[in-house]
């Protein structure tokens, strides 16, 4: 049986029972109830118990950054990482909460910079909010997006939006890469470990 074959059954069969199809609006069904955990579960992880044991997870640190017409935006992002080689695909996640988000979902591009060892107050005033992070810190534009790349950085990935999903309290952004680049003698990357700033050692 097609689609349409289908689609004609349906009718018939909701006809015969009552429901509305194209004769009168059709009510709107309640929303559901949107839980972490059932009633009948036990209660979620605590807030700061899951941040201690996740903070053995060591990560790499960096700024997102995107152009705008008030001007640049930017924000702090310890959760970045690859995703996809074909096509090139990279990802980060952002509180739904963050002001400078739609910023960046209304350019529609972003450039990832991964901060050097030394970067760690770059990185505190991105991690700021509603003062002007841009003051005093050096960028040219990346060359597809024209997104603020930060100078000094470990290595710079210029991207256009691919898709935003949903992901609890924070948004999961994933990028497509149209240029990226890294100096040829890469300075040692910044890390985020247990709630500090953290370097390689050999």
């Amino acid at each position: 049986m097609g689609h349409a074959g289908m689609a004609a059954t349906v009718v018939r069969y909701l006809r015969s029972v009552g429901s509305p199809t194209s004769s009168g609006p059709a009510e709107a069904l309640p929303r559901p109830d949107l839980r972490a955990v059932g009633d009948d579960e036990r209660a979620p992880v605590d807030p700061a118990e899951f941040r201690r044991v996740l903070g053995a997870f060591a990560s790499g640190v960096t700024v997102i950054t995107a152009p705008g017409p008030d001007g640049p935006a930017g924000f702090a992002c310890q959760s970045f990482a690859s995703l996809s080689l074909d096509p090139p695909l990279v990802t980060f996640m952002v509180a739904r909460t963050s002001t400078t988000w739609p910023r960046i979902a209304r350019a529609g591009v972003f450039c990832v910079n991964v901060l050097a060892a030394d970067q760690a107050e770059l990185c505190r005033g991105f991690a700021v909010s509603g003062a002007d992070k841009f003051a005093g810190v050096r960028y040219d534009a990346a060359p597809v997006s024209g997104s603020p790349r930060l100078d000094g950085v470990a290595a710079w990935i210029d991207c256009t939006i691919h898709a935003v999903h949903t992901g609890g309290d924070h948004l999961i952004v994933v990028g497509r890469i149209t240029a990226l680049s890294t100096p040829d003698a890469p300075p040692s990357p910044l890390l985020f470990h247990h709630g500090h700033f953290a370097t390689l050692e050999d």
